[in-house]
């Protein structure tokens, strides 16, 4: 078992497409942070199952999942880092996300450091 912990400021994301192709910007804005907390399990060389919680402001506000089948981690392109991907599902949630349902899918990296670089999008619906 491996337990990860990492935390994200609050950011705007700009896509933008056009004749050139798509490009993007990423940029930091005011606001607190989240924070991340799992474990994860392999079930093989390249599967693992993981469950957790992401908390926002202060913690009060937090949405726990669990993976949905497996997820994948592999060499990536340059062999430097490690390339992933799961999808989780909403098992739970608190303050401003009370009653959600929903999945998060999660597309990330990891260097040879233990560096994580993590990006997630989810959908939820809150009752």
């Amino acid at each position: 078992m491996l337990r990860a912990t990492t935390a994200a400021p609050s950011a705007t994301l700009t896509s933008l497409m056009g004749p050139g192709g798509l490009s993007s910007v990423l940029r930091p804005a005011a606001g607190g942070s989240a924070s991340f907390e799992s474990e994860v399990v392999f079930a093989g060389e390249t599967s693992f199952r993981e469950s957790g919680t992401i908390s926002f402001g202060r913690g009060e506000h937090s949405l726990r999942f669990s993976t949905v089948g497996e997820g994948y981690l592999g060499p990536g392109p340059d062999g430097a880092v490690k390339h992933g991907v799961v999808g989780w599902r909403v098992d739970g949630s608190e303050g401003q996300f009370a009653g959600a349902r929903g999945l998060i899918t999660s597309n990330f990296t990891v260097d040879a450091a233990g560096g994580v670089v993590d990006n997630h999008f989810g959908l939820l619906w809150v009752e």
